[in-house]
């Protein structure tokens, strides 16, 4: 027998290293991380807004893309002292002065503008989308959503020197989000991230309008079953998780009938329970991407175990057309999707329950740029 010692594979950053006795053929097939085998068949993307980690996984090679939501902009927002962030800061203060005229005008632009300069500088570090949300109190607003998203591209592309298609608009999948996102990218080839995602109803419409990518949240699903099932401690396996059967009917539903959006899952969750924080993941292996946050990426690294990938376009187009709960390729109007949505309990709670989280996140923000608006329009007046 051969002790071999394993380390993470061309994993810089990583100093874990595992000692036991196997064959030299087993040696071989253990020799990839769950990490990289997930990344050889899941674009993978890092769930986080601090440049330092994002820097860390991205010189794995095996993370390509970065998002970030109104709770990581706020983070930026608030830090102290953090030199990096605390000059994005003053330059998205100092940016929306020039700008702007009217105090409120002012917060509001320092904020997206800041939501900006963390996109440019995660974009300087990874090769891939970036993305940047809409103000979250938006969300029911189609054509201010448009204006503001029109805004946003505008900076990066004028003041950054970054191409649109690196840009990813993030805005939440409500009937007014998604009609904005159809606008954006049939009228002017902006590309959106639809979150906020909960249902296949959400799904659908997101792709018959032409959005480019969506991220459903699958944990956050299964946090709604447990509380209403009396479920402290998940399910039995996997593939009985709520939020890993709705992905999944997404992922198929996309590939039966041919629409090119992207499946991006989000938000995970053990689905067995504690100890098991990999679950959802795993089950949902070969799914077009997947945005993860850093200490789940960790743990992939660690483990050597084998990665079967188990969502494949063969076995999606292989499905019947009355596996999606009476969804179809016919076009959804608003009636019948805000009649589904009422009817799913879970959808309908958990995005008002996600937006009222994102706003939250945002009025912290306008708080925090108001005080470095006033600060600044303080010395400017003296």
């Amino acid at each position: 027998m051969l002790l071999a010692t394993l380390s993470i594979s061309n994993v810089k950053g990583f100093s874990l290293v595992s000692k036991r006795r196997m064959s030299p053929v087993s040696c071989l097939k253990m020799a990839k991380s769950q990490l990289e085998q997930l990344a050889g068949m899941t674009t993978l993307s890092i769930d986080s807004g601090d440049l330092n980690v994002i820097k860390k996984f991205a010189d794995t090679g095996y993370i390509t893309d970065a998002t970030t939501n109104p709770l990581f902009v706020a983070q930026a927002g608030l830090s102290q002292d953090n030199p990096m962030y605390s000059q994005m800061i003053s330059d998205a203060v100092n940016y929306a002065i020039e700008n702007a005229s009217q105090e409120s005008e002012i917060v509001a632009l320092s904020m997206e503008r800041l939501s900006v300069e963390l996109g440019a500088a995660i974009a300087k570090i990874v090769p891939g989308y970036i993305s940047t949300e809409v103000d979250p109190r938006l969300s029911f607003d189609r054509d201010e959503s448009i204006a503001r998203a029109l805004r946003i591209i505008d900076m990066y592309q004028k003041d950054k020197g970054l191409a649109k298609e690196r840009v990813l608009i993030k805005l939440a999948a409500t009937w007014e989000g998604i009609m904005a996102a159809e606008v954006l990218e049939r009228d002017h080839g902006i590309q959106c991230n639809l979150t906020l995602v909960f249902s296949l109803v959400q799904a659908v419409a997101c792709a018959q309008r032409g959005a480019h990518l969506i991220s459903p949240f699958p944990g956050r699903v299964l946090d709604w079953y447990n509380v209403k099932l009396g479920r402290p401690n998940g399910v039995e396996t996997p593939q009985l998780d709520e939020g890993v059967i709705a992905c999944t009917a997404m992922y198929n539903f996309y590939k039966k009938y041919n629409y090119d959006t992207i499946c991006m899952p989000a938000s995970w969750r053990p689905s067995r329970g504690k100890g098991f924080e990999l679950d959802e993941i795993r089950a949902l292996a070969g799914s077009d991407r997947m945005t993860i946050p850093p200490p789940l990426l960790e743990k992939l690294a660690e483990s050597m175990d084998e990665l079967p990938q188990l969502l494949m376009s063969e076995t999606a187009s292989a499905c019947s057309d009355d596996a999606f709960d009476g969804m179809s390729p016919s076009l959804l109007d608003e009636k019948e999707f805000r009649y589904r949505m009422n009817m799913d309990g879970c959808c309908t709670e958990k995005l008002a329950e996600g937006l009222r989280a994102f706003i939250g996140e945002t009025e912290k923000l306008e708080k925090a740029m108001g005080d470095r608006v006033r600060e600044a329009l303080a010395k400017v007046a003296a």
